[in-house]
């Protein structure tokens, strides 16, 4: 999801048949690097760095990029240990049964190591290079991704992704500590952000694949509330999740070019979670859930360029 909390979704179907995910087999470096989810790090990398960059105070470009590096590692970390511990539900759902272990191509011990030992390098190097802050909140994103998120709420609830979402949404405030070493209302305000847009952008992917999710007993909301309830919980959090995208205007952070742009943005995520809910179970349904989806990566994306964007802007009018 951001770590290990945003996904594609994208198949690639190649028949092949889940091999034992104990297997080792024939490893190669690509392998090993989707091991570490590089689409889901590059979003993560993405908002820890606009947290870095929107934080008040200048942080050295040197241990800023040591930040980054450390940020990208402990999500990808994550990720791995993800891969070993999910590997049998892996192994049984469309969208994921040819990621390295359940397809046979990386041993679930090696995927387990790599991920154990990135944690602790990533966490260690923050400590010691940035500053302890930065490295509690890299470590406790780490242990609520694996411990809370993927071993104990995944397979138990369908508020897996409503609480879970914490885990996606603390890379902005790790960046923000890295560059002055504390937390903060407006650190908090950017945790919000992701932590609203996580329910919406999942369960909008959970409306198309939640035979999937069925097949692989997680309890995914459209599974155990059914699909007009998750439609509904969409409409919820969309509403919800407006305002939230516009408290770095409310609190100084950013300007009115931030405000109104991310108004604009929320008004068209708004109408997608609509469509879903007027279409019902029609024959544009899979249609809509599918545009949401689409549309909210790049809506959460576009928000924290805006808040990039809007900062320079503010710095140079300054």
């Amino acid at each position: 999801s951001v770590l290990g909390m945003t996904q594609t979704g994208v198949d690639h179907d190649n028949g092949a048949k889940p091999a034992d995910p104990g297997w080792t087999g024939e490893s190669f470096v690509g392998d090993y690097v989707s091991l570490l989810k590089p689409r889901v790090m590059s979003l993560v990398v993405f908002t820890g760095l606009t947290g870095m960059v929107v934080a008040p105070g200048t942080i050295h470009w040197v241990l800023g990029l040591v930040a980054v590096i450390c940020i990208s590692i402990g999500a990808g970390a994550s990720g791995a240990i993800n891969m070993w511990y999910d590997a049998d539900i892996d192994a049984v759902m469309k969208r994921t049964r040819n990621r390295p272990i359940p397809a046979g191509k990386v041993a679930a011990g090696d995927a387990l190591s790599i991920g154990v030992i990135l944690s602790v390098g990533s966490i260690t190097v923050m400590a010691l290079a940035v500053n302890w802050t930065a490295a509690a909140l890299l470590a406790g994103t780490i242990a609520f991704y694996v411990f809370i998120y993927t071993m104990w709420l995944k397979r138990r609830t369908p508020q897996n992704i409503v609480i879970g979402g914490a885990a996606g949404a603390f890379p902005p405030m790790i960046g923000w500590a890295a560059a002055t070493g504390s937390v903060s209302l407006e650190s908090i305000a950017l945790f919000a952000i992701i932590f609203v847009w996580t329910p919406p952008h999942f369960w909008a992917l959970a409306l198309y694949r939640s035979g999937d999710y069925e097949r692989a007993g997680v309890p995914m909301l459209p599974v155990v509330a059914g699909l007009p309830e998750t439609r509904r919980q969409i409409m919820i959090y969309s509403v919800l999740l407006v305002p939230v995208t516009l408290l770095p205007w409310y609190m100084g952070m950013s300007g009115a070019f931030y405000g109104i742009s991310t108004a604009v943005m929320g008004v068209a995520f708004l109408g997608l979670a609509g469509l879903i809910l007027k279409e019902g179970d029609g024959p544009r349904a899979t249609k809509w859930a599918k545009s949401l989806f689409a549309y909210s990566i790049f809506y959460l994306f576009l928000i924290f360029v805006l808040l990039v964007v809007d900062r320079f802007v503010t710095s140079g009018v300054a």
